[in-house]
Order: structure tokens, then sequence, then C-alpha cells
């Protein structure tokens, strides 16, 4: 037997392109927030607004600069998954933000 016995499980994980585009794009939606911060350029309501805008970009250039979730057999699968997933996860966080914002006795 030898070594590669699966010839048809190459995958291909990206070029050095990809990798640097979002590794300056990940660098870029770092600073941003980290400046109007620092500076205090923005009220508290803008700032905080600007942060979790810039954080979902930074999550969604990850997911497909670095782990890929367009390639692969079936992409589309990855994607609806990661949806639902994230539905999931924001109906949680949003209602107990909604509970504990309102529940008063």
């Amino acid at each position: 037997m030898t070594q590669h016995e699966n010839h048809g499980d190459h995958h291909n994980h990206g070029s050095l392109k990809s990798y640097v585009i979002g590794f300056i794009l990940s660098i870029v939606l770092t600073i941003i927030p980290l400046v109007l911060v620092m500076n205090q350029m923005m009220s508290k309501t803008a700032t905080l607004i600007t942060i979790m805008v810039m954080a979902i970009l930074q999550f969604v250039i990850q997911l497909f600069f670095f782990m890929h979730i367009r390639e692969g057999e079936k992409p589309r699968y990855n994607v609806q998954t990661l949806i639902l997933g994230l539905v999931i996860v924001l109906t949680i966080v949003l209602g107990s933000i909604w509970i504990m914002t309102f529940n008063k006795y």
C-alpha cells in the first residue's frame, strides 16, 4: 500500500495572495476600532456599534479567507449550517439581553 491511498482528497487551501488579503483586511478591521476608542472620536453608542460591525466583518473575513468556508465538496451546506448556527446563537444572546433588560417585577 502506498502512503496516499485517497487521491481524490486533495484540497486547495487557498493561495498566498488570498492569505495576504485576508491578513491585511483583518489588521485594518482591528485598527479601526482601536483608533476610535483610543482617540474617543465618536459617542459611546456609535463606537459600540462600530466595534460590533467591525467584529462581524472580521468574522466573515476569517471564515472566507482562512477557514475556507466556500471550499469543499458541498460549500452551500457549509454556509447554510453556519447561518443556522448564527441564527440560533443570536436568538439566544438577544433573547437573554431582552429578558435581562425588560424583566422588572
